[in-house]
Parts: structure tokens; C-alpha cells; sequence
């Protein structure tokens, strides 16, 4: 992914973007999670970020599955600059402050309206958390109030209505929330995108007068327990100064 305002700290860093996991969920057990991570790991990512919606409470032909036993799984995910987390609604709708301590307990940091630095290459860059726009209050100018104004800044949220919100200065947003729609069908697209948006932030890259939000499909299901036409992924972004050459 090119980014016009890309800084050479972020040339080539590399990204893996997990969301919705929704563990518990039909297809989304421990074996699962363990099959996530190993694929995630051998990505070889500089970073993780995950996106929202690590649990869920009930979905027909699942299996509730805890924070806890969720976070031990993930726990293995394995990254230079580590793993930067930020919740989403069902986390909130479930109990918000012991999937955030769960996580933590799996070595993450989770970001609720603050930003992390991590350095790369001898650079300093900062990962801003956007808290959740259904269940918490998203704050984009506190999220990004410790980084300095001449400092690349990348932002995470769990859903991508936040965007519209997001300052210009942060070089891209990653968001999760939609499913992509979870099922999409032939000629008709997706029927169903839990975006006041609809279509616009369902899924992939969007650009808004140079800004740029990139929004994965996830991983679970959530209220019916069927993918169609939108499968599951682990998004993997590498960023690009415009001049550079293309990721082999």
C-alpha cells in the first residue's frame, strides 16, 4: 500500500490485521486459534494489530469460549514491535474491562483513546487506539494528544464510522466491525453492512480526499453463523513510499 506522506520509518513495515475472531463462534475454537496464530506468525509481521471482537456471548452452533482462554491462544502471536489491541462492541457487550485485562495478561497493549510510540530503523512512529464508536467514546484528538504534529501516526478502531473523524495527519486507519458484510452475493453485493455508511467502509482500502482506511473482513461470525462470498482473512499490509520499490 502506497501512502503519499509515507516516512521512511514506516518503508516497509509490515502489518498483520486481525479482527472479529469472535472466538467461540462456529469454526472458531482453540484448534482454530491456534491454526490463526501459526498463520499470522509466518507472515512474519513487524506488527500486530487487532481490531475488536475477540469474543461473543452466543452464537447458534458455537461454543461460549472465555476472555481468558481466548487471550492464552493468541498469546503466541509473535512480533518485533509486539501486538496493539483496542476493543469492540461485543468485547464491551460481554464485560469491556476483563477482556482488556485478559489481553493485557497475554502480553498486549490495549489503546483506548492514547497512542503507543514504537520505534523502527532508529525511527520513533505512534499506533493511535480509537475506543469503539457503539459501546465506548471514541476520541481521535485524545487518541493522537501525546503524538507530535511532525511524527508519522498510524490509528486502529474497531469500527470504521470513526473515520470520517480521524485528523488528516494520521497516515492510515485499520478498522474491523463489518464482516465485509459476511455474506455477499452476486450482482447485489452485501444486503446487510452494520455501517450507517452501508457499502462505503464494508471492506478493503477506501480513500476520502487523500485519507486512507483499510477495513478487514475478520475472522468469526456474528448473529448467523455463515460466511458467504466474503471468507475469513489475515490482512496483510505492507506500507510503501510511493517511490520505493514493490514488496517482493
Amino acid at each position: 500500500m502506497a501512502l503519499p506522506s509515507c516516512p521512511a520509518a514506516l518503508d516497509g513495515l509490515r502489518i498483520a490485521a486481525l479482527s472479529d475472531i469472535h472466538a467461540g463462534a462456529p469454526h472458531v475454537d482453540a484448534a482454530k486459534l491456534r491454526l490463526l496464530v501459526e498463520r499470522t506468525n509466518a507472515e512474519r509481521p513487524d506488527f500486530v494489530a487487532l481490531l475488536g471482537d475477540y469474543v461473543i456471548k452466543d452464537v447458534a452452533g458455537g461454543r461460549f469460549m472465555t476472555a481468558e482462554a481466548m487471550s492464552r491462544e493468541l498469546a503466541a502471536l509473535q512480533a518485533p514491535l509486539g501486538v496493539v489491541a483496542v476493543l469492540g462492541n461485543h468485547d464491551w457487550w460481554y464485560d469491556g474491562p476483563r477482556v482488556q485485562k485478559a489481553l493485557v495478561g497475554a502480553g498486549f497493549r490495549v489503546l483506548e483513546n492514547e497512542a503507543i510510540a514504537l520505534e523502527r530503523g532508529g525511527r520513533r512512529f505512534w499506533v493511535a487506539g480509537i475506543a469503539d464508536l457503539w459501546a465506548g467514546s471514541p476520541d481521535p484528538e485524545r487518541a493522537l494528544a501525546a503524538v507530535p504534529e511532525d511524527e508519522p501516526v498510524l490509528a486502529i478502531t474497531h469500527n470504521p464510522d470513526v473515520f470520517p473523524h480521524v485528523p488528516a495527519r494520521v497516515a492510515l486507519t485499520l478498522a474491523g466491525h463489518t464482516h465485509g458484510g459476511q455474506v455477499r452475493l452476486p450482482f447485489l453485493g452485501a444486503p446487510i453492512v452494520p455501517s450507517r455508511f452501508r457499502q462505503r467502509y464494508a471492506v478493503g482500502l477506501v480513500e476520502d480526499e487523500g485519507r486512507k482506511i483499510f477495513v478487514t473482513p475478520g475472522i468469526g461470525t456474528s448473529i448467523v453463523p455463515v460466511r458467504l462470498g466474503v471468507p475469513p482473512e489475515i490482512s496483510v499490509i505492507v506500507l510503501r513510499r510511493p517511490t520505493s520499490e514493490p514488496p517482493r
